[in-house]
């Protein structure tokens, strides 16, 4: 019986002895496996309010209950308020831990390429032109002072004892924050879940995706109307939260990316930022 061409092949000069895999094909010839294609489904009305309800209960619970329950550990003037900005930073942290556990359940996955695409943090793109990034991010700087003059819009009286910007501008306030640098790093982590990993990633960045299906070509306006009406826990904001669609939640739907809401809303917590910064080095 002849011997075949396997049966005769020597040990030393296997594939593996050459130093190539088993199958004799070099790595660098083999082609790229394509990478992993993140789909963002379409969910029901139902399961759209169940998740605002999941952001917005905890916000509502927090402010009116929690808040006064804390204060009373708080000795001095303003202990509501200070009561109020644990309580709330707490809810807006729960918000981002809201995010991962949905983007998990959904995609199995919180690598930065499957985020990158579930979430839409990407560069913004022309719907018209095509272009992504470069000049196309200019767009935030109409959006920005179109937020900022809708903070000089007359709006609904706030409490007093819940009046933060009201805290921040009084003679005890000021008092209250010189030095104060734990109470610095509890507002910065309030304002980075605000609008960067908490509020604004679950509404503009998960659920304004999901809600085509449900809602069409004016998704972006049931989502602002979802997002105002989140604002149990400060309702005196609603009225201008709703002309907040128009600035953020229309901008993110026409350029697919939630970059430009998080820019946007961002640059209010900057200049709060500033100014508690200003006044806890004073």
């Amino acid at each position: 019986m002849h011997d075949t061409p396997e049966a005769t092949m020597s040990t030393t000069d296997t594939p593996l002895r050459r130093g190539l895999p088993p199958d004799g094909v070099p790595t660098s010839h083999r082609p790229a496996r394509p990478s992993r294609r993140v789909a963002i489904p379409q969910y029901s009305r139902r399961s759209i309010l169940a998740i605002w309800a999941a952001a917005t209960v905890p916000m509502g619970l927090l402010a009116w209950v929690g808040a006064p329950a804390l204060a009373s550990s708080f000795e001095g003037s303003f202990a509501l308020g200070r009561a109020l900005i644990v309580c709330l930073a707490a809810g807006l942290v729960w918000q981002g831990v809201l995010v991962a556990v949905l983007v998990w359940r959904e995609q199995r996955s919180l690598r930065w390429s499957t985020l990158r695409e579930a979430l839409w943090l990407r560069a913004p793109r022309n719907p018209k032109t095509g272009r992504t990034g470069g000049r196309v991010w200019l767009v935030v700087v109409p959006l920005i002072l179109a937020l900022a003059l809708t903070e000089l819009l007359p709006g609904l009286p706030i409490p007093s004892d819940r009046d933060l910007g009201g805290l921040l501008e009084s003679d005890a306030g000021r008092t209250l924050m010189s030095g104060a640098w734990g109470w610095l790093a509890v507002m910065l982590v309030s304002s980075v879940f605000n609008t960067v990993l908490g509020e604004e990633l679950l509404f503009r960045g998960f659920l304004l995706p999901r809600m085509n299906g449900a809602f069409g070509e004016r998704d972006w306006v049931a989502n602002g109307v979802l997002f105002a009406a989140y604002h149990v826990h400060v309702p005196w904001v609603i009225p201008v939260a709703l002309l907040d669609t128009l600035i953020l939640a229309h901008p993110t739907k026409r350029y697919r990316s939630a970059w430009i809401g998080i820019a946007v809303h961002s640059a209010q917590s900057v200049v709060v930022m500033a100014l508690v910064l200003s006044l806890v080095v004073s």
